[in-house]
């Protein structure tokens, strides 16, 4: 039997029903990445299988035991599982250490000299050996997250679920929880993902379920469903979270516009350079081009879609300028800064449609 056996799982509230009739098998040592649109019963499937949620009906196995029997011993069973939320859920009057070692000491019956080393070496693994003895609002979000980690790990769990784990993240502070999340990825240990972040799910998986409508849609491997997906509705999805789209006026927020560029880059695949370099050219694109002639005509607008790529390929930019007077892209119209490094970064494909201008990245 798998680690994780999942039969006809039905969850059903007075007002929805965010699980219909979901049936999968997960093997110990697979990482899988559940994604797909809000509201759409992931964060209840992983509430379900350590039950947190009681499933209306069906069945979840979970090393060969039945977590829907009533005669279950569902604290034995939560050992097996460490769960790590949206929130952090530290006890703000103990320290980081102590934290830590309650569990430990509450459930597994450690001795406390026992839990705090423990402690220690879970903190190491999470890079935070130095704040054991810190209390919680001490430390930085991303810092919070890895306590919560830290906090699971020290159970020694078989399964590890995460719900979420960067959603109320600071965006600089998202990647040193990736960071987490990706070596223990590396490590066998069975985990499960509630992710927004597809650039986590593409690479640390080794499956990938697209959750719509109730249940697992798609349920397949990250080039599968990121590269070859075989219904139009997880096609639909991958498409929409790969994509950006911002209208630009003369009166531009900037930096309202660059806040919102990067947060997209950091969710998609790009690699590092290739994340700067679509930044920069959006900024010298609209800068540069585009708002002297929005200024000049402040009742036009110019919409640019961004298409992430895959990994260094970067991104690819379309502009529709149909509204603006001219074409402000012509060859050798600009030779200032923005010129230069628009043309260093960028290539203009052949026109598809007049007026919508595409560039690729060099």
């Amino acid at each position: 039997m798998s680690l994780i056996e999942i039969k006809n799982l039905r969850k059903a509230y007075p007002e929805a029903v965010p699980l219909e009739n979901v049936s999968v098998s997960i093997d110990a040592g697979e990482v899988v990445s559940i994604i797909g649109p809000s509201g759409t019963g992931k964060s209840t499937f992983l509430r379900c299988i350590n039950r947190l949620e009681t499933p209306t009906s069906g069945e979840i196995w979970v090393d060969g035991v039945n977590v829907c029997d009533p005669n279950t011993d569902l604290p034995s069973i939560r050992k097996k599982m460490g769960m790590v939320f949206q929130s952090f859920n530290l006890f703000p009057h103990k320290m980081v250490a102590e934290n830590i070692m309650m569990p430990q000491q509450q459930l597994l019956g450690v001795s406390r000299a026992d839990a705090y080393r423990e402690a220690v070496t879970q903190l190491a693994r999470v890079g935070l050996e130095s704040k054991a003895r810190a209390y919680p609002d001490e430390l930085s979000g991303g810092q919070k997250q890895r306590v919560a980690i830290a906090r699971a790990l020290a159970m020694h769990p078989k399964i590890m679920l995460f719900d979420e784990p960067t959603s109320a993240l600071d965006p600089n502070m998202v990647s040193e929880v990736l960071s987490v999340i990706t070596n223990l990825a590396k490590t066998g240990l069975t985990m499960l993902i509630v992710t927004h972040e597809m650039r986590l799910a593409k690479g640390v998986s080794s499956r990938v379920f697209f959750m719509d409508q109730g249940g697992i849609h798609e349920d397949g491997t990250p080039d599968q469903i990121f590269e070859h997906p075989q219904s139009e509705r997880t096609r639909n999805f991958i498409c929409r979270v790969r994509s950006w789209e911002y209208t630009v006026t003369g009166d531009i927020d900037l930096y309202e516009m660059m806040a919102g560029l990067e947060n997209f880059c950091r969710l998609q695949f790009m690699g590092k350079k290739a994340s700067n370099d679509c930044q920069l050219a959006m900024e010298e694109m609209v800068t540069g081009y585009l708002l002297p002639v929005l200024k000049e005509n402040p009742d036009k607008s110019v919409v640019i879609q961004i298409d992430a790529g895959e990994g260094e390929k970067g991104f690819s930019l379309s502009v529709d300028t149909r509204a603006l007077p001219r074409d402000v892209f012509l060859a050798g119209e600009h030779d200032d800064v923005s010129g230069i490094l628009l043309r260093n970064l960028l290539k203009r494909m052949p026109d598809k449609e007049p007026g919508i201008a595409v560039f690729t990245r060099q």
